[in-house]
């Protein structure tokens, strides 16, 4: 079998899959013919995301829901059960960041991050993984950061979310390893992303981000992309309950 169809057949939810890496993930996955249900909260961006995917060869449908609220998860647990059957393939990857010092952080603003980058993924493994078990197969990546193993000023809200994920990606590695189904992170470091933008185009903070990337440059989305479509071949069947560093060799200094 291809690389390009080794996907052929399974169900990937990707949440946060209206753009950046999420996107990606999305569209590396279509051309290895998966079947996707893209979740975000915005219905224009994700009708574009799944137009792309139908392109590049795979089957997209479109979810819309806030996935940090339990009542709108459940939901789409409904929907997409509904349209696909079940799903193999689980990528969460919704996330936000709030950059503040912790004495300015509200309680609202801290529980939204909080919320957004780990709750979230609490509920939807909680719904999800009871249609992984049993097929011997399933893939769950979550999305985590360099964030969670070093940090920076202004980040407290997120590295705490970040890292608390890493925990949670461990511990589910463990409670699914005798299902056959695989837990790993992803942990990004400066990558070209809408939630970037503004620093990327500050040449100074641009600058100060660029002297901390050995590689001299920003992360490409598809590079992302590409090493979502391995995690989650059967290929990648030996590799669970580990988080994979792709920041440029960041973390190596």
């Amino acid at each position: 079998m291809t690389m390009e169809k080794k996907l052929q057949g399974r169900v990937a939810l990707i949440t946060g899959a209206s753009k950046g890496l999420g996107k990606a993930m999305a569209l590396a996955l279509a051309g290895a013919g998966a079947k996707l249900a893209l979740v975000s909260r915005n219905q224009e961006l994700l009708n574009a995301v799944a137009k792309e995917a139908q392109a590049a060869g795979g089957e997209a449908k479109v979810f819309v829901a806030d996935v940090a609220r339990e009542d709108q998860v459940a939901r789409v647990e409904r929907e997409v059960t509904a349209a696909y059957g079940g799903v193999q393939i689980l990528i969460n990857n919704a996330g936000i960041n709030v950059r503040k010092t912790i004495t300015e952080f509200t309680l609202d603003e801290w529980n939204s991050v909080i919320d957004t980058n780990l709750t979230s993924v609490f509920l939807l493994c909680r719904a999800f993984v009871p249609h992984m078990k049993g097929h011997g197969y399933g893939r769950i990546l979550n999305m985590t950061s360099i964030m969670s193993w070093v940090s920076l000023p202004g980040r407290a809200a997120y590295s705490s979310s970040k890292t608390a994920l890493l925990g949670l990606t461990r511990a589910l590695a463990l409670e699914l390893a005798a299902d056959g189904i695989t837990v790993n992170g992803i942990s990004p470091g400066p990558f070209a992303t809408e939630m970037n933008t503004a620093l990327m185009q500050n040449p100074e903070v641009n600058q100060q981000f660029l002297s901390k990337i050995p590689l001299g440059r920003w992360g490409k989305v598809e590079e992302i992309g590409q090493l979502a479509l391995y995690l989650c071949s059967d290929d990648a069947g030996f590799i669970t309950g580990t988080d994979i560093l792709i920041d440029g060799g960041w973390c190596a200094q």
